[in-house]
């Protein structure tokens, strides 16, 4: 069975805005083939929706009448899954703009952060890759995008979440250091994304089984004795991968530090994600 390959999904003209010329359909399309990858298919968010969930309820607003581009990528170029990855390479690829040299930083000794690992985790996802991004401003634009990668990341090398799973935090609504743990379901408790109510790890597989998203994932740990969860300092749940993570330290536009944790049970894709 052939695989599918990864597809990503960008509003034309942000595209061109962020490429700094703006190509006719069949140019860029000419681009895409020079560069490597496939122009799949021109339409629009409103068309998408209309196919997805049928005429009467795509919710259709001006926006979503914006042409989208849909662009099939390399299964091992996963820096494609996004506008600004997309945009950059084509950047570099024009010679417009040199390669760039990304590094981490590695922050104060007071500064860094830890995440240590329980010897209980090896029973359902033993290993956990972190990262701190700093001083960043999102608009909402950028948000989406990021929020969107992570779906990307989730759906392809992530194998839906089997192998790897992301969690997102706001850093400055949560304290370090931070603790990695395989607990019993009962003994997991948190106000999950999203909810106003705390559930255990039981009750939270029982409230999501109907849940059109989540549903899928539930079969990952749902047969175990114990559950994955991160804590912080003051046991505050992060997350329980690869289901959910807590609310108190979701993401907004706002947020300024981002706390990014991968768990897997594959250790080489952690890190590629990450």
């Amino acid at each position: 069975k052939k695989q599918k390959m990864p597809t990503v999904t960008v509003v034309r003209d942000q595209l061109m805005a962020a490429l700094g010329q703006n190509y006719t359909d069949k140019e860029f399309e000419d681009l895409c083939f020079e560069f490597g990858v496939e122009l799949d298919d021109i339409t629009s968010e409103a068309v998408m929706q209309r196919k997805e969930k049928g005429e009467k309820e795509a919710k259709v607003d001006a926006a979503s009448e914006e042409v989208v581009y849909k662009i099939d990528i390399s299964a091992n170029r996963y820096d494609l899954l996004c506008l600004e990855g997309l945009s950059l390479a084509l950047n570099v690829f024009r010679g417009k703009m040199p390669v760039p040299a990304f590094a981490s930083v590695r922050p104060p000794a007071d500064a860094i952060q830890t995440i240590t690992v329980a010897a209980s985790t090896g029973q359902i996802r033993p290993y956990v890759v972190g990262c701190v991004l700093r001083n960043i401003t999102f608009d909402k634009q950028r948000y989406n995008s990021f929020i969107e990668l992570q779906d990307k990341l989730h759906e392809n090398i992530c194998r839906k979440r089997t192998l790897v799973a992301i969690g997102t935090h706001d850093l400055d609504t949560i304290q370090g250091p931070f603790a990695y743990e395989a607990l019993a379901p009962g003994d997991i408790s948190f106000v999950p994304l999203n909810q106003t109510e705390k559930m255990t790890g039981a009750t939270l597989m029982e409230f999501y089984e109907k849940d059109p998203k989540l549903k899928a994932y539930l079969p990952i740990i749902r047969g175990s004795p114990v559950y994955p969860v991160i804590h912080d300092a003051q046991r505050r749940v992060l997350s329980l991968p690869p289901i959910i993570n807590g609310d108190h330290s979701k993401i907004s536009v706002a947020t300024k530090n981002v706390l990014v944790e991968c768990t897997a049970t594959d250790l080489t894709r952690a890190r590629i994600v990450l």
